[in-house]
């Protein structure tokens, strides 16, 4: 029933469209719509049926050669047909177009299909929210100083699997001290050790959704000037978090995070939106930044993350997973936002 539900939705966009067919072959929506889960495989979604094409390790329907090819076999009588423009290669999509149909660009219309979730997805999301969070908990509790940053890293990885991650979300960030200031910097030989920021970014995929979570902590005494800077992070956080619910913009939670960051004089340090959604992929629409209008809906799962990088003195990022509600939101992270004390 659910399947049938979100290819009805995806039948009734194209009908806007003034098509008879969509090919869809990126894995994250060939999942969404069929619940397929291989590595390989393509649907075929038209007004009568859904064509499932994979190849011989499946049982579907086997493509004797290139799975474009077999595609572009069964599209012999259809005149318009609609593709994933922006996740196909020029490759596959000149095997598909041995097809004489007219192909229209689908853009965004599955991911905007993906954006509300179903109650299913967000029990998903809940269940990769709540290993991840306990991942980093135990993690910390085998932190030793002078472990490498890639140490730590591999130790967070490693908790995530044995509580039956099937992947991280996306390569864990583990940056200390000045490296810190770096939004996405790839863990290194840097050690852990002396005084300074740590911040940690980390994602799980359990069941096929994503979390994402970000935390700080301080090896050390932590000075004034990094308690201040923390402080104008989390009060950022704060503000963006009271701004969600069902009908605002996604701009206006930005601007949100963004007034306060500029109000402790940190304006030009926050360079990212503040966050995105999430689901079968780690970012999803929407986009939580500046120019982005979307507006909430309520089973929009998206994260919160501002944050503030100081060049030559380290950098503070916050964020939570969280469910749009009509009221507000539900955060889904439970591990605390305290710059905690190593």
């Amino acid at each position: 029933m659910l399947y049938k539900k979100r290819v009805a939705a995806l039948r009734a966009a194209l009908v806007e469209k003034e098509s008879e067919a969509a090919v869809i072959t990126s894995a994250p929506n060939v999942r969404y719509f069929s619940g397929f889960t291989g590595s390989n495989g393509a649907l075929l979604i038209s007004a009568q049926q859904v064509t499932l094409f994979t190849d011989p390790r499946y049982t579907v329907v086997i493509a004797k050669g290139p799975l474009e090819t077999t595609i572009a076999a069964k599209l012999a009588s259809f005149r318009k047909v609609a593709f994933e423009n922006a996740r196909i290669s020029f490759r596959s999509m000149a095997a598909l177009q041995q097809a004489r149909a007219e192909w229209l660009s689908l853009d965004d219309t599955c991911e905007r299909l993906r954006m509300v979730k179903s109650e299913e997805e967000q029990q998903a999301i809940r269940a990769s929210v709540l290993l991840n969070s306990a991942a980093l908990d135990e993690a910390l509790t085998h932190f030793q100083e002078g472990m490498t940053e890639t140490d730590l890293a591999a130790e967070i990885e490693y908790r995530m699997r044995r509580r039956g991650a099937e992947k991280p979300a996306f390569e864990t960030i583990v940056a200390f001290g000045e490296r810190s200031a770096l939004p996405h910097a790839q863990p290194g030989a840097a050690k852990i050790t002396g005084r300074g920021l740590l911040l940690i970014d980390m994602g799980s995929f359990l069941g096929g959704y994503a979390s994402d979570m970000t935390r700080m902590a301080h090896l050390g005494r932590i000075p004034a000037p990094t308690r201040q800077l923390f402080n104008a992070v989390h009060e950022a956080q704060l503000a963006a978090l009271d701004r969600v619910k069902a009908g605002v913009t996604t701009a206006s939670v930005d601007a949100a995070a963004r007034k306060v960051l500029q109000s402790h004089g940190y304006g030009k340090a926050f360079v990212h939106s503040t966050g995105h959604g999430l689901g079968l992929e780690i970012h999803e629409m929407p986009r939580i930044g500046k120019k982005d209008k979307t507006r909430l809906q309520a089973g929009m799962a998206i994260t919160i993350e501002p944050g503030a990088y100081l060049e030559g003195f380290g950098g503070v990022r916050i964020e939570d997973t969280v469910l749009v509600t009509q009221s507000g939101c539900e955060i889904l992270t439970p591990t605390s936002k305290k710059l905690m004390v190593l």
